[in-house]
Parts: structure tokens; sequence; C-alpha cells
């Protein structure tokens, strides 16, 4: 209506050009008419809110087999699953949501090798053919699922977030070309609210068992702009990694990250909910995460998460149905002042204590342990440069269970080599201090207060809070300027875990993976061990 009165008072302005001889009068009043118009309709094609919608997908799994299947065949099992993302992407448009995200893995599952995988890949193009699959849907061959994609999309008004493969030809010109003579990629697709694909990227990442797919030359920055805000895209096991996840924030600036992952739950920090929120915490962005529903894999649990608090997020074991969360968001996020996380924790003296440190294993990394005694306390644990400090009140010291601060600093290797500085409060699995460190899930012990802080060699840093149930803590929690992760008012329920989680990623010595598939090593024996998934090839 704003908009409607502009252009009607301009054209009355006009008008009164056939009434006037002072045409510089005229002119000018146009002039400011036309510049007020302009700065409306800008104000109106920006929003500073916009609503956002991930969904937990009960995926519909292939059947094993040791043979390609047929086209025809995967794309009836790819359409199944799109039967079950079109309802969620129909009821997320049809309550206001802008854009949704779709799980990693979500349109054919987990179960292939490099050849049967082949049948359900699709010829992805770079993004800046302006392609609407759904208006030319032959433009770059046989695409199916990107058309109904990019149909969906166009339909409901509403950008979508995907998960697909990609497969790029190459030849023997290619020294790195695979012995099949094509690349594969696991890829993450955008269309927007016309159908335009806009966002292609491939991960870089690759956790082990996804042999079916090859790893990019180099990691790839995908970023792309709407009218509420700058997204950035990357998948699952990115997100440990420097490449693409931290550039995104910290060189393209960008306000909401989008993330597709097929994630298996690792207590007592790598839980998804958990990790995800901190992450979205650590880095002042919005973060948009997709997870799989796969109870018997531990895959569940998916959110919306702002710079300040998970605003809808979801962890269900027990049904197999998915789920679909919306939130609103701020569509440009205000990055909080920078947290220098050893400020605190260096300008005070370690804690005296008469309890005797143990060591116990977290996530098959060494910690080094101290129990908390008493139902009030402080306590500082170090191992390495690393000293961990914690004030804390129980409501009650029960006898049946036994919490811990624990310390480490060093090297993970399990299922890829990155450094580690972790600060942790957190209850053991028995009353026993040997199990300290082991996978907890409940607990009945309620903390009044907490304040954790650490002597960290690094800027990123993802505060974690994690309670009975594997439920979050939104709004009862914070982190000061100095470092400090401390508690607001008395936690609303009982704790598992507060965690500091740090990363030193110029110390990770990382183990480049091949893109040939020649020299890459198979990951049965690791996966019996591993219970951290993206895209395990089972």
């Amino acid at each position: 209506m704003r908009t409607f009165s502009l252009v009607s008072a301009i054209w009355r302005t006009c008008s009164l050009y056939q009434q006037s001889s002072d045409f510089s009068m005229i002119t000018s009043r146009l002039l400011v008419y036309v510049a007020v118009l302009v700065l409306c309709v800008i104000k109106v094609s920006s929003r500073d809110t916009f609503i956002a919608a991930v969904y937990e997908h009960a995926v519909k799994l292939p059947n094993a087999t040791l043979v390609p299947v047929s086209h025809e065949e995967a794309l009836a099992l790819m359409n199944q699953n799109l039967d079950l993302l079109e309802a969620a992407i129909t009821s997320a448009a049809n309550q206001g949501a802008h854009i949704i995200v779709t799980p990693e893995d979500g349109i054919y599952g987990w179960n292939f090798s490099r050849e049967t995988i082949y049948p359900y890949l699709e010829d992805i193009p770079d993004p800046g053919v302006n392609w609407i699959p759904c208006n030319n849907p032959k433009r770059f061959g046989y695409t199916p699922v990107q058309e109904r994609l990019s149909c969906l999309a166009k339909d409901n008004s509403i950008y979508i977030v995907a998960n697909i493969g990609d497969k790029k030809p190459c030849n023997a010109s290619d020294s790195q070309c695979p012995l099949d003579g094509r690349y594969q990629y696991n890829t993450d697709v955008v269309f927007d609210s016309q159908g335009k694909l806009v966002a292609r990227y491939h991960k870089h990442n690759l956790f082990m068992g996804e042999n079916q797919f090859n790893v990019p030359k180099k990691p790839e920055v995908v970023t792309f702009d709407t009218i509420f805000g700058r997204f950035g895209i990357f998948t699952c096991f990115d997100i440990l990694f420097y490449d693409p996840a931290v550039t995104l924030v910290k060189d393209f600036h960008v306000d909401t990250i989008v993330f597709p992952t097929a994630w298996m739950n690792v207590l007592p920090h790598l839980s998804a909910i958990q990790f995800h929120s901190a992450w979205a915490m650590g880095m002042g962005v919005n973060f948009l995460a997709s997870n799989i529903h796969h109870p018997s894999k531990r895959m569940t649990g998916s959110g919306i998460y702002a710079p300040d608090s998970p605003r809808a997020f979801h962890y269900d074991m027990k049904t197999k149905e998915g789920k679909l969360l919306l939130s609103q968001l701020d569509s440009y996020t205000h990055h909080p002042i920078v947290v220098n996380w050893t400020s605190y924790a260096s300008s005070i003296k370690a804690f005296p204590t008469e309890n005797q440190e143990f060591t116990g294993t977290a996530f098959f990394d060494e910690f080094t342990f101290l129990e908390l005694t008493r139902v009030t306390g402080n306590y500082t644990v170090c191992q390495k440069k690393l000293c961990c400090h914690l004030s804390y009140k129980m409501s009650e010291k029960r006898t049946d269970e036994v919490y811990a601060l624990g310390a480490f600093d060093g090297l993970h290797v399990v299922e890829g080599r990155y450094y580690l500085q972790i600060c942790t409060l957190l209850k053991c699995k028995t009353a026993h201090v040997h199990t300290c460190g082991g996978a907890v899930e409940t607990a009945s012990t309620r903390f009044e207060m907490f304040s954790l802080s650490g002597t960290f060699g690094t800027q990123y840093v993802f505060p974690e809070v994690l309670l009975s149930e594997t439920q979050l803590a939104p709004g009862e929690f914070q982190v000061s300027s100095d470092g400090r992760l401390f508690s607001m008012k008395p936690l609303s329920g009982p704790l598992l875990t507060v965690t500091l989680f740090g990363r030193i990623y110029e110390k990770d010595q990382t183990l480049k993976a091949s893109s040939d598939p020649r020299s890459q090593v198979p990951g049965v024996m690791l996966l019996v061990i591993i219970p951290i998934v993206c895209s395990l090839s089972w």
C-alpha cells in the first residue's frame, strides 16, 4: 500500500508538468519522490527476520545389493523419499517458511559402494549457468531429481536445501581421474523460491566409509545471498575442520549456515544437538541442522540455532517418524563481542585440592580427571598447556552418581586427525571413577550454578551444556567476554555435561584423503569401532 501511494504521488507530480511552466521545480519534486520510492522498494525487498525450517527425515533405504540397480529402480526409491520430503516442504511453506533444509543422504540412504551409488547420481551443473530445472529439465541431460526439487521450490515459493550425488566425467588427461572415468561427489544443492539452482557444494571432508565418493581437489567455499541474509553451506563431518566451515564465517561473513547431515550421536561431547548448537554460539551465526532419523543407528538430532540460544531442536530415540521444525530467526546476525577464551583462566591461580587425579577415556581420548567430592567447590585440573577451572554448586551430593572435571589437550586420531583442547564437567557412567568419560544418557543430579573456564590456545571454542535425556538448556547459560561459561540460574534439569570444546586447527596434521579410489583405504574394520557416522557405506 505504501509503494502504491508513492507511485500515485509520482503520477500526480508528473501531471503537474502540464499545468506549470517551471520545469525545474517539477523535476526536482519528481526526483525527490523517485528517491523515496527507491528507498522504500529496497527496504521492502529485504527482511529483518525470516522463518527457517529443518526436516529430520526417516529415510527409506535401498535393499542391500552387491550389484548396481537400474536407473529406473534407483529413481523409484528416490521418489519414495521425495514424496516424504514433499509433504514436509509443503507443510513448511504453508506455515510461512522461507527456507527448508533436508538431510544428507535423505534421498537415497547410505548402503552403497562406488558402483552401486552410480545409478542414483545426476550431473549437477555450476549454478552460474542460470538454470531452472522445472522450466527446462532436459538442458543438462536426464535430471529428474533436480527437476522435482526445482518444481517443489517454485510451486511452494520456498528455498530448498537438499543432498544428492553429482557425477563428473574425466579422462587420462587428468592425472587424478579415477579408473572408472568419473568423479563422484557427495553434493548439496540449493534451489531458490523460483526454482533456480543457486548453490552447489561438494563435500570436502569425507568420513571414513564414504568410499563411493571423491574428495574435491580443493575445498569449495559456497555462499548464496537472499533477501533474508547471506548463507553458507557445508555437510556433516566438515563441521570439525577449518575449511570450509570456519572460512565461511571468518572470511565470507555469512549470517546463516545450512547443514545437511547424517550424524550418529556420540556422547559425552558430540551428540548432534549438543555440538551443532555450540558451534552456532561459538561462531556467532544462525545454524540450520537437518539430520537423518534412524534411531537404531543413533541418528537423530536436528535444530534451528541462533548465536545466543537454540530456537527449536528435536532429539527422539523412541519413535520412527520424521519431524518438521520451524522457527523465526534474525536475518542478519550481529557477531557477539570477541571472547578471549584464556583471559579469566590465566588470571587466577589453580584451586588447591586434596583429590587425586586419575585418567579416563572419552571417545578414545585420554582425559585427566578430578572427582567432584563435595556438594559445592572449586577445582582445577591440567593436561599439558591446558588448565581447566570449575566453580559449582549441586542441589545435593548423591551417593549413586559421580561427577568429574576433565581436561584433554591433544590430537584426536580415530576417525580423522584433529587437535582438541577440552574442558569438561561430566557425569560418570557409574558410581566408579574408572567409568568417567563413558557415554551417559540420564542423570539425577541438578546443579544450582557452575562456572567453567580454561587456558585455551585457540579462539575457536564451542560452549556446550547438555541435560539428562540429551536435552539442551536454552537461555540458562552464557559466555562472558573473558572466557567463562557460566549458568544464569539453576538448571532446569539434571546435568550430563558442561563443556568447552576447543579446536586448534593449525595442529591438525590432517591426513588428506585421495580422490583416486585406487588409493582409498577400506573403512570396514574402522567402522566396527567408530560410533560417529556421516554417510556410512553400510
